[in-house]
């Protein structure tokens, strides 16, 4: 067992403490989150709406496809993680796997270029082909990239101030992805043509941003140097992965960031059924994302200073408490009309950008009490796996409640008539069981004791 008595002290000296990282080089940091939220936000929105409506894709299949790929993830990215740690002891830096990354904005193009004679079960091996690609490139790419926070020589709440210029740019990406792929996809007439066209202009934008964010981490790293690694004594492989899962404080926080990452994922997978079936208008799809999202540009600030007046735990806590109210007002569907509909989502916006924010600002914060850089690949490795993980559960339980209604799959154009239960669990399944798993989270959350000690 990890001891936290003075890592944390030791880790923060003085003067890290009182760094203060350079505007520009945390903007351009930032900037890369513009890509990588592109890649979390269309996938977990469109993809389970495109496998079983444009694609003829049974629900259980699709749930599926979604979900066996990022399987591999809980293996891959604690590896990933692993050769980063190897790459910053070796070359000083973590910009080298970033790179190679960079080939994730081809493998989101290949998603959603389908060909034409392709459907149901051959049409979702094509998708599941291409989202494991994307999903090791994204690897690749994020798992450095949030490995910097724990590598600079940076304080408890200078940490927060970094996360909180990725989290306002990450909103821009997720705002801008959310309500263009919808458009670009056909809008009220989603096809085939429209999705490939989608996956081909938002795969430009995200290769332009993710090497804006390799450069960004650069000039952080010459503006706040951390800890050198210890090369002759710093675990590895397997042994770096156990020390990671060994650790009470990181196995808590990273357990209550999995039902988070799976109930945020859930919502957005659920918001083209709910907009098509329960409210009867496709095209209000991109207005629910615009109301999930937008909050997040103000409430940001606003949870920045909560987390410097009060601390991140209990803002976060506060964040999981609303976003449980927000759901169960959603669970009364259209009976609660489309106002309060659009403001309880609003209030599960404002929830996920503390949702985003807190718990990126408390997992460095883990790590350096751990030990510091030496172990922040590992670390983010499992953090990332565990977020890749929530965004196959999400959609795949709300796959599953569209199979327990009897829910019918189609092909682009067709239309079909759904089962009374089928247009139930659309709506329960937006509302009620998000609020559930973010009880879930609470209560994962409340053992994590870390931010107590640092705050």
């Amino acid at each position: 067992m990890l001891d936290y008595s003075s890592g944390e002290t030791a880790a923060d000296s003085a003067a890290t403490r009182s760094a203060r990282l350079p505007r520009g080089g945390m903007a351009a940091y930032a900037t890369g989150s513009l890509g990588m939220g592109t890649w979390v936000t269309v996938p977990g929105l469109l993809l389970l709406y495109f496998l079983t409506d444009v694609l003829a894709v049974t629900p259980l299949l699709a749930g599926v496809v979604l979900l066996v790929p990022k399987i591999a993830d809980v293996v891959l990215h604690p590896w990933v993680g692993h050769l980063s740690d190897r790459d910053l002891r070796r070359r000083g830096h973590r910009r080298t796997l970033m790179t190679l990354g960079c080939g994730l904005p081809l493998a989101f193009a290949a998603l959603f270029a389908v060909p034409g004679g392709l459907s149901g079960a051959p049409a979702a091996a094509w998708v599941a082909v291409g989202f494991v690609a994307g999903n090791l490139l994204f690897a690749a790419y994020q798992v450095p990239y949030l490995s910097t926070p724990a590598d600079l020589g940076i304080g408890y709440h200078e940490r927060t101030r970094l996360m909180g210029f990725r989290m306002v740019v990450l909103t821009v990406g997720i705002l801008l992805s959310g309500v263009l792929a919808p458009m670009l996809a056909g809008k009220q007439d989603p096809s085939r043509a429209g999705y490939a066209l989608m996956g081909a202009v938002l795969g430009a934008t995200m290769l332009a941003t993710m090497l804006v964010g390799i450069g960004g981490v650069r000039r952080l790293a010459t503006a706040a140097p951390g800890d050198a690694p210890a090369s002759a004594h710093a675990a590895a492989g397997f042994k770096a992965l156990l020390g990671a899962l060994r650790d009470p404080q990181f196995r808590w926080l990273v357990g209550a960031y999995l039902a988070m990452s799976t109930t945020t994922h859930l919502v957005l997978a659920a918001v083209p059924y709910f907009a098509e079936y329960e409210l009867g208008r496709p095209g209000l799809t991109t207005v629910l994302v615009a109301a999930f999202v937008a909050p997040a540009l103000i409430a940001t600030p606003i949870w920045v200073a909560v987390a410097r007046r009060i601390g991140k735990q209990p803002g976060l806590l506060i964040a999981q408490a609303a976003f449980v109210v927000g759901s169960l007002v959603l669970a009364l569907g259209s009976a609660a009309g489309l106002p309060v509909l659009i403001g309880a989502v609003a209030v599960l916006g404002v929830a996920f950008a503390a949702m985003q924010l807190l718990p990126f600002s408390m997992m460095p914060d883990a790590i350096r009490a751990a030990g510091g850089a030496e172990r922040a690949g590992t670390y983010t490795g499992v953090w990332t796996a565990a977020e890749a993980t929530g965004g196959a559960l999400g959609p795949y339980v709300y796959s599953a409640c569209l199979a327990v209604g009897g829910f019918v799959a189609s092909g682009a154009g067709e239309q079909v008539t759904q089962p009374g239960l089928a247009h139930t669990m659309i709506r329960l399944g937006f509302g009620l069981v998000p609020a559930a798993l973010m009880v879930v989270a609470m209560l994962l959350q409340r053992r994590y004791t870390l931010d107590r000690t640092l705050r």
